[in-house]
């Protein structure tokens, strides 16, 4: 026996490319294309670099102050972790344990089944309909759990808040999951559910509508009981999950929420003005209420569009997965970034 086959063996999710080269347009990760809140740089140009010989604040406390008076929920029903991945796969790692599999969209975010896997917990993927829309009825089945995003990625598609109460309440004995990453661009939190199910966890990030992809910060709303679970299998694995600098510049984002606001309106106004033009051009787009678009074309191949866009050093996401091979996410860039965009189709579409 080789040392190799005592490997654990998994098939690791693949990130949108990060292109290292310059004059690109990156509308392909989904990042806010406007800078963070001016209280952030405010903050780094304050901060004492001295303190970074400490560890920092295992309970991130001056994070959860500050997110706990903005969403007006107690800082014990408050998680927060190295970006909404780890919150995310800290999560399954926390609550599905059980003999029976959980519960996720077969087109939603690609980290689901490889956490999944990484963890050997048995899962069930239910199919989106044509329309690309989650039917809440086919999670009224036996299961550990349930994971669904809203807005749901890559498609967009946005359910109202009474969607996630019936799956939650039709499932009392799992914990059930919102992955909130989009959620500030058009829709409506399912936050207020957590005071009426101890079993639902609302999870949410600063990569997208507060800018600040690259400082890794997630969180997480659940009941006291869900979040003390967290906590433990947390300190368990690694008491210093977030650094000084994060912690920071994490608060003062969030109270600076006339610039948070203004941001998110910034990206729906162009979300909008983006979809107009480019049905102009004869792509089919979803309805999309997150910061990015789902689009088809509807003679020119996905594949194509998106290699020629990026000879134009223009980067979009193309997914080689059956159902939405001939479709491209595009993440909402600035009125110049999208202009720059739309010409550059044109070229391409002929």
């Amino acid at each position: 026996m080789s040392w190799e086959d005592n490997i654990r063996k998994v098939v690791p999710y693949v990130p949108g490319e990060q292109p290292k080269c310059g004059n690109v347009i990156k509308l392909n990760t989904n990042e806010c294309p406007y800078p963070p809140s001016p209280e952030v740089r405010k903050c780094l140009a304050g901060m004492n670099y001295e303190s970074f010989r400490l560890y920092p604040d295992t309970e991130a406390t001056e994070l959860r102050d500050a997110l706990s008076e903005y969403y007006k929920v107690p800082k014990d029903q408050i998680f927060v972790g190295v970006g909404s991945d780890d919150v995310l796969s800290m999560s399954f790692l926390t609550f599905f344990n059980g003999k029976k599999p959980i519960l996720f969209p077969d087109i939603t975010y690609s980290f689901y089944d490889v956490w999944a896997s990484l963890y050997r917990i048995p899962y069930t993927m239910i199919p989106l309909g044509s329309d690309f829309r989650i039917n809440k009825n086919d999670y009224d089945i036996p299961c550990g759990g349930v994971v669904i995003p809203n807005p749901n990625a890559p498609t967009g598609e946005l359910e109202p808040v009474s969607f996630f109460e019936d799956i939650v309440r039709s499932h009392p004995d799992e914990v059930v999951i919102v992955d909130e990453a989009y959620i500030d661009f058009g829709g409506e939190s399912a936050l207020p559910l957590i005071e009426k199910y101890d079993n639902l966890l609302v999870v949410q990030t600063f990569s997208k509508s507060r800018a600040m992809a690259g400082m890794r910060i997630g969180y997480a709303f659940g009941s006291r009981k869900l979040i003390r679970c967290l906590e433990d299998v947390k300190f368990s694995f690694n008491s210093y999950t977030m650094n000084m600098p994060s912690i920071l510049t994490g608060a003062a984002a969030v109270k600076d929420d006339s610039y948070f606001r203004e941001t998110c309106a910034k990206i729906v106004k162009t979300r909008a003005y983006a979809k107009k033009r480019l049905e102009g051009l004869g792509f089919t787009c979803t309805d999309s209420r997150a910061n990015f678009l789902f689009v088809t074309h509807k003679s020119v191949p996905a594949k194509k569009i998106f290699e020629e866009l990026k000879k134009k050093n223009i980067f979009v996401r193309y997914f080689d997965k059956p159902r939405i091979n001939n479709y491209l996410r595009i993440t909402v860039g600035t009125d110049e970034q999208t202009d720059r965009l739309l010409e550059a189709l044109q070229t391409i579409l002929g």
